[in-house]
């Protein structure tokens, strides 16, 4: 599904360099440091940045140069990216058509989308309306309307209290059984990464320092494993 050939990208003093292959309907936990090169990993697949060298493919095909929004990937941030002016409906919508002019099929899509993440019935609120998961909530249905292959997660839950934060886990975690979704999340703390990874991948410096298998790499942890256990 996903993968990373020989990725070299500099700035300034910080180089990024990233090898990896991550399979259909896995799911990639991105720990490390701040500043180690997590997010800069994220932008590099989603497009928002271009490697110096090295390719990226999503299923089998090279997307290095590709746009963003040609990408078959879905990207979910901290914040939410939720428009403060425009209806839950509205803003889930937007993953489909940013004019809003949805037809029959649209509607009943995003319809479909709201009551998924458990938000049938708040058609018509405004993000102000809401709690704090139930943002991350309209955030995360707006993903799925997408409906694409790859999902980029950069410690989407990361604001929500503990409680809230293993609940939308969960919610993640069932949809990506439903919908077969790979993903790649950046988190600061392994046991967001337990709930729903598969797999893990360690960045230092700009450099995978640790990457396999979520239950073999617990089974028996290395020593730069320790700070985050």
């Amino acid at each position: 599904m996903l993968q990373l050939e020989a990725i070299s990208l500099r700035m300034g003093d910080f180089h990024l360099s990233a090898d990896l292959a991550l399979a259909k309907g896995r799911r990639l936990g991105v720990l490390g440091p701040s500043g180690g090169g997590k997010s800069t990993l994220l932008s590099v697949i989603a497009g928002f940045l271009t490697p110096d060298a090295g390719q990226i493919r999503i299923n089998s095909e090279v997307v290095t140069n590709v746009p963003v929004p040609q990408r078959p990937l879905s990207l979910l941030f901290q914040e939410g990216n939720l428009f403060p002016h425009l209806t839950v409906f509205q803003n889930v919508g937007l993953g489909l058509r940013p004019d809003l002019r949805f037809d029959s099929d649209q509607q009943g899509a995003i319809g479909d989308a709201l009551e998924q993440v458990g938000l049938s019935g708040m058609d018509a609120r405004l993000p102000g309306d809401l709690s704090g998961g139930q943002r991350s909530r309209v955030a995360l249905a707006r993903m799925l309307l997408r409906q694409k292959p790859l999902a980029l997660l950069d410690e989407p839950f990361a604001a929500l209290d503990p409680g809230l934060r293993s609940e939308m886990l969960a919610l993640v975690d069932e949809l990506c059984v439903k919908t077969g979704l790979t993903l790649v999340m950046v988190s600061h703390d392994l046991r967001d990464v337990e709930k729903l990874c598969t797999d893990l991948c360690l960045l230092e410096d700009g450099a995978i320092s640790l990457y396999g298998p979520l239950e073999q790499i617990l089974a028996n942890p290395p020593a730069a494993l320790k700070p985050w256990m």
